[in-house]
């Protein structure tokens, strides 16, 4: 019957538009026809938004803690003022302060469009790296500068905050599919609950739990999809917090967790020093790349075995020039480029 068939048709054409929105679209690429990273081919960044490196003894989590037992990691690292999501992150993403980036609210801002320094995505995609970004708020639009994303993910509308129960498995089935040389995935629970119910509180504890089983599971995904040596995965945070907010200079809001593990890490404490926008520098260093002379970031060298070191110094590639920044929002929920 002509209904039937129409609807079984349109069935299968939803299914494949779903498929396409969390896999990418085309063939699965390979790694060899990319290009090689120094140490590494594979870089994952997890921002943890709002955690507090205190939470991660306070309410034993066990993958933060496994990461910092076999991996390299600071408790003392810092973000900067204000220590907010959106400013803090366009930092982690771009290796400048916010006098640099331009980015000093925390809000979908009609009024701006994109940051106008390079970002780390662009930075890669430029040298042909494959990046992919899975955002849980909508705010990160701001850093969607062009030709940034194979992928990227995110709500669309600002009173869409989404879970790691959505964010994380679509980040995985990405990574199953498609094998991004950098991926970065946010997890925005310990926030919410921070704001809701208090930072350190018992429903804190809940959510930074449910923040570790995600790392767990990112970790034990990457390790099936290139290999125990075959990654490296860098986790922080954005902020952490007081009482039930954040954005001043008190250290509960402006110390976070960095922590390295996997290709390259040496065992034991990272470096003192280690600032939010060093997260940018790591991230490309590990794939042979630099940020642009004037970021302020610099590669945490100190958490990554000799070997790694001297890969690393061999003249990494400069960033390529800016491409103007112009405003634009990307439409709906995700963003594939070939």
């Amino acid at each position: 019957m002509p209904g039937i068939a129409d609807s079984l048709v349109v069935r299968a054409a939803l299914l494949v538009a779903a498929l396409i929105a969390t896999t990418g679209a085309g063939p699965i690429p390979s790694d060899s026809a990319r290009p090689r990273g120094t140490f590494t081919d594979h870089v994952i960044v997890v921002s943890i938004d709002g955690l507090r490196p205190d939470a991660i003894e306070r309410f034993g989590l066990d993958a933060l803690q496994r990461l910092m037992r076999e991996g390299s990691y600071s408790l003392q690292a810092s973000t900067i003022l204000p220590s907010k999501t959106l400013p803090s992150h366009t930092s982690m993403l771009t290796g400048r302060t916010p006098a640099g980036h331009g980015i000093d609210f925390n809000h979908d801002n009609d009024h701006f469009g994109v940051v106008e320094v390079p970002t780390i995505f662009e930075v890669a995609r430029a040298r042909g790296f494959h990046t992919a970004a899975f955002f849980s708020k909508s705010k990160f639009r701001h850093l969607d500068r062009p030709e940034s994303y194979d992928y990227r993910q995110a709500p669309s509308s600002g009173l869409d905050k989404w879970m790691a129960t959505r964010t994380v498995p679509d980040a995985l089935r990405y990574m199953h599919h498609r094998r991004p040389n950098l991926l970065f995935v946010h997890i925005g629970e310990p926030d919410y609950a921070g704001h809701t119910a208090g930072w350190m509180s018992f429903f804190y504890g809940m959510a930074v739990k449910r923040a570790d089983a995600a790392v767990a599971s990112i970790v034990a995904a990457a390790e099936r999809e290139y290999g125990e040596d075959g990654f490296t995965i860098l986790v922080t945070a954005d902020h952490g917090g007081h009482d039930r907010d954040h954005g001043s200079d008190d250290p509960q809001d402006t110390t976070i967790p960095w922590i390295a593990y996997g290709a390259g890490v040496r065992t034991g404490e990272a470096p003192a020093g280690i600032r939010t926008m060093d997260t940018a520098a790591t991230a490309l260093w590990l794939l042979g790349l630099a940020l642009p002379a004037e970021a302020e970031g610099r590669p945490v060298t100190g958490a990554f075995d000799a070997r790694a070191v001297v890969a690393g110094a061999q003249d990494p590639a400069p960033a390529p020039a800016p491409v103007s920044g112009s405003a634009r929002s990307v439409a709906g929920r995700s963003q594939e480029r070939p």
